[in-house]
């Protein structure tokens, strides 16, 4: 990693020539990180000393298998170290007073949003500051057509054949200006934008590798290079500058390739430099979120709220935590307080709709979730979400439609598959279901809950195939299967198919580990019930009268049974105490 110093000076200069072209959402995560960088701590007075390494509430306690998973990834791509790229200096671009005054102008039309007037003056600037801003202010006046025409034209749940007109033009444009010589990386990096929405994917990647190469710091650049990484082939293939932001770009590309472990520890990494970033601690909730790790994750997101009180941008995941463990309290505090900051952005309606759904109101829930949609067509949780509130209002057909919306937009959310299996297992259609399923657990088969519904669906009466039912359920168990599902229902299963010490064996794991968690219940009475009479016929009486003690605490046929049990276990030992004469 660069030096604190190196990092401070190269992100002040980038914030100001991102600014300066308008790609403002750049800029503003490149001044997040400048604030993130850690100070003089003479300066800072205890009230600023939040996220400092070491603090034990917010670290992450990486487990030991994490550290070697981690290591194989940064084998697998070459690790990002002290910056090769030269910090540049500001742009003197323009030739004399009047090409800058067209330009300031074209800027201030740019930021009241009329893009079509700043292209229209910018139209003989030959400068590539200029030349950028006019392609720029092209493109977003064609996205914004576009989106007018999805209002008016669009069909169920807002399908719109719509597309940006401008992207011909912008690509003929571009590509003259690469096969010349004389583009720039602001330049690159949208032509590799209007590629990507053009679908030539493989061109998209190359241009933007050779944008980020020549102008590291452009953080929306690596944002569409990593949406075209679907794959780590993909990602170790790039021929990427060695530069301090390609740490960030190869953390954010293994939380997206759902290689959390690895995620994280690049993270951990980066902290030595950017010890009080929001963005980094934000990032390194979403990786705990994906391993289902909620503790950790609601003691992150509590501390970026003190900090950044006004933050909403990743709340809709704190949302959802919060929503898991039913916390109706903090989800309505939640609620209220970005409703006050920004209730028109769409994690802000989404984070609403959390809360509804947890009252019980999905017709609310959904109507939250289609505002949220109305804000921004692409907003994956929406759709998701969405479709789980459809389900629970028994509308099929409804959820698929938002389902398939979801893999539109994504097809690695494994949430939306799953959506999909559940809902046509509802519908009765178990061999749709199922190929679902397989989808659902192909992109996460570290998740246990997806295996249980495989498992299930196997098991179905239309299905009954009850020896691929068990692999799954298996497979569950080796997935840390939370809720206990798994290890009773393989013992039911192997009851079922006559396999009475494969029944016994999963039983007392299932019995182990309900006393291991102090719960009580049918299956525990079940487990007891079983072993009792599998130990009487396999002459294992002490054992046997172990599990009979056990159930004449219990009241009704346990009781009953425990007796007939104990009866015939006695009588058993006196024969075995005095065998008839021969």
């Amino acid at each position: 990693m660069a030096s604190k110093e190196t990092c401070r000076q190269e992100l002040r200069t980038a914030i100001r020539q991102l600014s300066d072209r308008c790609l403002f959402s750049a800029s503003k995560w490149a001044a997040e990180q400048l604030v993130g960088i850690e100070q003089d701590p003479a300066k800072y007075t205890p009230s600023h000393t939040r996220f400092q390494r070491g603090s034990s509430s917010i670290r992450r306690r990486f487990r030991t298998d994490a550290a070697g998973d981690a290591a194989v990834a940064f084998s697998s791509t070459p690790v990002a170290g002290v910056s090769f790229v030269s910090t540049p200096l500001a742009f003197e671009e323009e030739n004399d007073a009047v090409e800058s005054d067209f330009y300031l102008l074209a800027k201030s039309y740019f930021d009241c949003k009329e893009y079509r007037r700043a292209a229209h003056v910018l139209r003989d600037q030959t400068s590539k500051k200029a030349v950028f801003l006019r392609c720029y202010a092209l493109y977003l006046a064609g996205e914004k057509r576009k989106e007018e025409e999805m209002v008016e034209l669009e069909g169920p749940l807002g399908k719109s054949d719509a597309v940006n007109k401008e992207l011909v033009s912008l690509e003929r444009d571009l590509s003259g200006l690469r096969k010349s010589g004389t583009i720039d990386s602001f330049c690159l990096f949208l032509y590799g934008l209007v590629l990507k929405e053009k679908g030539n994917e493989s061109l998209a990647r190359i241009v933007l590798v050779e944008s980020v190469n020549s102008y590291p710091w452009n953080w929306s650049a690596w944002s569409e290079l990593q949406s075209l990484c679907t794959t780590i082939e993909i990602l170790n293939s790039l021929h990427l500058a060695n530069h301090w932001m390609k740490d960030f770009f190869l953390a954010n590309a293994y939380q997206e390739l759902r290689m959390h472990n690895e995620s994280l520890a690049k993270y951990e990494y980066i902290q030595g430099t950017f010890s009080f970033s929001n963005y980094i601690q934000a990032q390194i909730a979403k990786a705990q979120y994906s391993l289902r790790e909620f503790e950790q994750v609601e003691v992150i997101f509590e501390e970026l709220l003190r900090n950044d009180p006004y933050r909403v941008e990743d709340m809709d995941m704190y949302s959802n935590v919060l929503y898991a463990k039913e916390c109706f309290s903090a989800l309505s505090y939640l609620a209220h307080r970005v409703f006050l900051t920004d209730k028109y952005r769409p994690e802000s309606c989404c984070i609403i709709g959390n809360y509804y759904s947890l009252k019980g109101q999905h017709e609310k829930s959904v109507m939250y979730f289609r505002r949220a949609l109305k804000l921004n067509k692409n907003y994956l949780s929406a759709w998701t979400l969405m479709g789980h509130e459809y389900v629970e209002m028994k509308n099929t057909p409804a959820a698929v439609d938002a389902y398939r919306r979801a893999v539109d937009i994504n097809p690695c959310d494994y949430r939306a598959w799953y959506g999909l299996g559940q809902t046509y297992e509802m519908m009765g259609m178990p061999f749709y279901a199922l190929h679902y399923f397989k989808k659902s657990v192909f992109l996460q088969p570290s998740d246990s809950r997806l295996w249980i519904a495989m498992a299930q669906c196997y098991k179905s009466e239309e299905l009954h195939m009850l020896e691929e039912a068990i692999k799954c359920y298996k497979r569950a168990v080796n997935c840390n299967d939370r809720e206990a599902i798994a290890l009773h229902q393989l013992a039911k299963l192997h009851r079922e198919l006559g396999r009475s010490e494969e029944a016994a064996f999963y039983y007392k794991k299932d019995l182990e580990r309900m006393e291991a968690e102090e719960r009580e219940g049918p299956n525990m009475v079940e487990a007891v019930s079983f072993l009792a009479r599998y130990c009487k016929e396999q002459e294992r009486f002490e054992e046997a009268e172990v599990y009979c003690t056990r159930l004449l605490d219990y009241t009704g046929p346990e009781k009953e049974e425990a007796k007939s049990l104990l009866q015939g276990i006695r009588s058993a030992k006196d024969v075995d105490l005095f065998p008839p004469p021969p």
